[in-house]
C-alpha cells in the first residue's frame, strides 16, 4: 500500500489501528467508475481490509508481537470468527461470502504484513519480489477474480503490481528508514553500488544512492514492460481500461522518481498526471 510516512494518531481500542489513509492516498484509482458498479463495494472492500492491515504493521506505536497478534485476529475474523474487534476483516468476510471469491488472496496480504512486523531488511532483488508477491500480486488477482477474468491474466497483473510496490518503496525509502528502520533498498544493491543504508537518513541522495535507486527503477521498467500485456488480456471492458489507466500511471511515476530525489522530497503524481494517465488510458484499454 502507498503512504509510508509520518501517520495520524491511531485509535488502539480495537484490533485496527486505523492511520486516516485512504484510497485518495493511492498512486493508483481504487474501484474507480471504470468498474462495474455492482463490483465497486467489494472492490472498496478489500482495499479497507488491506488497507487495515498495512496501518496495523506500519504502527510505529505498537510492539512487533502485537502487530503479530492483530494481524491473526483479523485473519481468524475473515474466516468466520466472531466479534465485532476487526470490522474491516468482518466486512471482507461479507463480500467473499457474497461474491464467492477465495479468501487465499485476503490472507496472502496478511502474509505481506507478518513480514512487515518483522522483517526491516531484504537481501537482493528476489528477495523483494517474493515480498511483493504477497503485499501487491493479491491485490490485482482479487480484481481480476471478482470479474471473473482467467487465471492467465495474473503474470503480467503481478508485474503491474509490483511495479507499484516496488515504485511506492522508492518514494518512501526514507520516511520508511527513519520512522520504522525498514528498507526495501536491497542490501545486494547497496553494496554493488558503494551506497550505505545510513543514507537514506539525509536529505539528499548521494550520487552512490542515486545510481543504486536508477538501479531499481531499470528493474522496475522491465516489470511495467510486462504489464503492458495485460490490458489486452482482459475481457471486461471497464477493467480493461482501469488497468492500461494503472499502466500508464506506473510509467509516469516511474519517469518522476528517475528525475526527482525522493530524499530531498516526496515524489508523487500530481493531478495532471492522473487526468493526462485516464485519457490515455482509456484510450489505450478501447481495443
Amino acid at each position: 500500500m502507498e503512504g509510508k510516512g509520518a501517520m495520524a494518531e491511531p485509535a488502539l481500542s480495537g484490533i485496527e489501528a486505523p492511520s486516516g489513509k485512504g484510497r485518495g492516498d493511492e498512486n493508483f484509482p481504487v474501484g474507480s467508475w471504470l468498474i462495474r458498479r455492482d463490483l465497486r463495494p467489494h472492490v472498496h472492500a478489500f482495499y479497507r481490509f488491506a488497507r487495515a492491515a498495512d496501518d496495523v504493521a506500519d504502527n510505529p506505536a505498537l510492539a512487533p508481537d502485537d502487530k503479530l497478534r492483530r494481524l491473526d485476529r483479523m485473519g481468524e475474523v475473515l474466516d468466520g470468527a466472531p466479534g465485532n474487534d476487526a470490522p474491516a476483516a468482518a466486512a471482507m468476510r461479507v463480500s467473499l461470502v457474497e461474491t464467492r471469491i477465495t479468501s487465499q488472496h485476503c490472507h496472502d496480504v496478511l502474509r505481506a504484513f507478518r513480514l512487515d512486523a518483522t522483517k526491516l531488511r531484504y537481501r537482493d532483488w528476489d528477495d523483494l519480489m517474493d515480498y511483493c508477491r504477497y503485499s501487491a500480486s493479491p491485490v490485482g488477482r482479487q480484481l481480476l477474480d471478482l470479474h471473473g477474468e482467467p487465471r492467465t491474466t495474473w503474470p503480467p497483473s503481478d508485474a503491474l503490481c509490483s511495479a507499484l510496490q516496488v515504485l511506492n518503496h522508492l518514494q518512501d525509502c526514507g520516511d520508511d528508514y527513519r520512522a520504522l528502520d525498514r528498507v526495501y533498498v536491497p542490501e545486494g544493491e547497496l553494496r554493488a553500488g558503494g551506497a550505505r543504508v545510513e543514507e537514506l537518513r539525509a536529505t539528499q541522495a548521494s550520487p552512490a544512492l542515486v545510481a543504486v535507486l536508477d538501479r531499481l527503477l531499470d528493474r522496475t521498467e522491465t516489470l511495467i514492460e510486462a504489464a503492458r500485456l495485460l490490458p489486452r488480456a482482459v475481457a471486461s471492458p471497464g477493467l480493461r481500461r482501469e488497468c492500461a489507466v494503472i499502466v500508464t500511471l506506473a510509467e509516469r511515476l516511474a519517469r518522476r522518481l528517475r528525475r526527482g530525489d525522493p530524499l530531498a522530497r516526496r515524489v508523487k503524481l500530481s493531478r495532471g498526471d492522473f487526468a493526462a494517465a485516464f485519457l490515455r488510458g482509456f484510450l489505450r484499454g478501447r481495443a
